[in-house]
C-alpha cells in the first residue's frame, strides 16, 4: 500500500504488474491534463506500458513519453513531458501568435477573455493558413524536434509500441504511423490542425490532424499489443448539460462531436465483438476480449473556455497537470484492481 502526494492510497491486492495500453486523444494546450495523468501513473511501479495510440496533443504526449522512457525509465518519462510542455510555454511567451503576460485563470475554471483569441478564432475562419501563414510557420516543430529523438523511437529495443494517427486529405482515412514511421513529420501530421497550418507532406500524401478519422485510434492498439487493457485518457467532453447558445460555443460542440466520433463508431465494434466473445457465440481464438477504461474528468474540462485550447502559459498548463494528476489518482485508486480483470467502464453506456 502506498500514498500519492494528492493523499489517494492505491491497494493492489498482490505484487502483480498490470499491463495496459494507453489511447490519448487531442486537444492543444489541454493536452497537458493527459501529461498530469501519465505523470501521475508513472509513479505506479506495479503499472507497466505496453502501446500508445494517440492523436494531436496526445501524440506529442506520447511521443515524449516513449523517448524520456527509452532513455531513462519513468523518471526519464517523466522529465522529457515537462521538458516538453515547459519549451511549449517557452515558444509561446516569444512567438508572434500570442502576447505576453496571458490572461490567468479565474477562480471558476473559466479562461479570462483575451482579444487575442478572439483575433486568431476570426482569422481562421475567414482566411486560410495558406494566406495568412504563407511560410507555414509552426513554433511547435521546433519544440517537437529538440524535445525528442526520433532515432530512438524507431529503435527495435523502444520500450512501448507507438501508433500515431493523421487523417489523409486526399481520402479522409486514417494513418496509423508506427515503427520506422515515427518522425517529427508524422508526430506534426497528427497535430495539423487544417485551419491553422498547411498540410503535412509525407512520401507524396498530405495529411491533417487525426482527430478527424481517429481520436484516438484504438484498432492499433487491439491488433499490435497483446495487453487486453485499454485506458483512454479524454480530453473532449463526451457529455454537455446545457445546449449551447452562442457561435463560438456552438463551433466548440460541433468540434468535441466531430472530434469524438471516430472513438465512437470503434468502441461501437468493440461492444458488439465483446458480447459475442462473452456470449461464447464466436468461434474464432483470435477475437481479443478487450477491457476498456476512461480517464476523464467532463465537468473540468468542460468548464474551460474553448479559447484556452491556444493558451500555452505556463501557470496554466500546470493547472491542467495538476487536475490530471488528480483525475488519474482517483481512477487508479478505483480501478486498478480491475486491470486485467474487467472492463471499468460501461462502454455501452458511455459510448453507445
Amino acid at each position: 500500500m502506498r500514498a500519492d502526494q494528492q493523499g489517494f492510497r492505491i491497494l493492489a491486492s498482490s505484487n502483480q504488474v498490470r499491463t495496459v495500453n494507453l489511447a490519448l486523444q487531442g486537444g492543444g494546450a489541454h493536452g497537458a491534463f493527459t501529461w498530469g495523468v501519465l505523470d501521475r501513473l508513472l509513479d505506479e511501479e506495479n503499472l507497466a506500458f505496453e502501446g500508445l495510440s494517440a492523436t494531436s496533443a496526445g501524440a506529442m504526449n506520447a511521443a515524449a513519453f516513449a523517448y524520456g522512457l527509452a532513455v531513462d525509465g519513468r523518471e526519464g518519462a517523466r522529465t522529457a513531458l515537462a521538458g516538453y510542455w515547459k519549451r511549449v510555454s517557452d515558444a509561446a511567451r516569444l512567438g508572434p501568435l500570442q502576447p505576453t503576460p496571458f490572461d490567468r485563470m479565474l477562480a471558476d475554471h473559466k479562461l479570462a477573455w483575451s482579444p487575442i483569441f478572439s483575433v486568431i478564432g476570426f482569422v481562421t475562419r475567414v482566411l486560410s493558413p495558406y494566406q495568412f501563414n504563407p511560410t507555414n510557420y509552426n513554433p511547435l516543430r521546433n519544440v517537437v524536434e529538440q524535445s525528442i529523438d526520433f532515432e530512438v523511437l524507431r529503435r527495435t529495443d523502444c520500450p512501448v509500441k507507438l501508433f500515431l494517427s493523421a487523417t489523409n486529405v486526399r481520402t479522409g482515412k486514417v494513418k496509423v504511423f508506427a515503427g520506422k514511421e515515427i518522425t517529427a513529420d508524422a508526430v506534426m501530421a497528427s497535430a495539423c490542425l487544417p485551419n491553422m497550418f498547411h498540410a503535412v507532406e509525407i512520401d507524396g500524401e498530405a495529411y491533417w490532424d487525426g482527430g478527424y478519422m481517429g481520436n484516438p485510434a484504438i484498432f492499433p492498439l487491439i491488433y499490435g499489443c497483446d495487453s487486453a487493457d485499454v485506458v483512454i485518457v479524454h480530453i473532449n467532453p463526451l457529455y454537455r448539460e446545457e445546449v449551447p447558445r452562442s457561435a463560438e460555443d456552438i463551433l466548440n460542440r460541433i468540434n468535441e462531436i466531430s472530434f469524438n466520433s471516430s472513438l465512437m463508431r470503434e468502441m461501437r465494434a468493440i461492444s458488439f465483438v465483446t458480447r459475442l466473445v462473452t456470449q461464447k457465440r464466436v468461434v474464432d481464438d483470435g477475437l481479443k476480449h478487450v477491457l476498456i477504461h476512461s480517464i476523464a474528468d467532463d465537468a473540468f474540462m468542460g468548464a474551460l473556455a474553448p479559447t484556452s485550447k491556444y493558451n500555452a502559459d505556463w501557470d496554466f498548463l500546470i493547472f491542467l497537470r495538476d487536475q490530471g494528476r488528480k483525475c488519474a489518482g482517483e481512477w487508479l485508486a478505483q480501478n486498478f484492481a480491475k486491470l486485467g480483470v474487467e472492463s471499468s467502464v460501461d462502454a455501452e453506456k458511455v459510448y453507445l
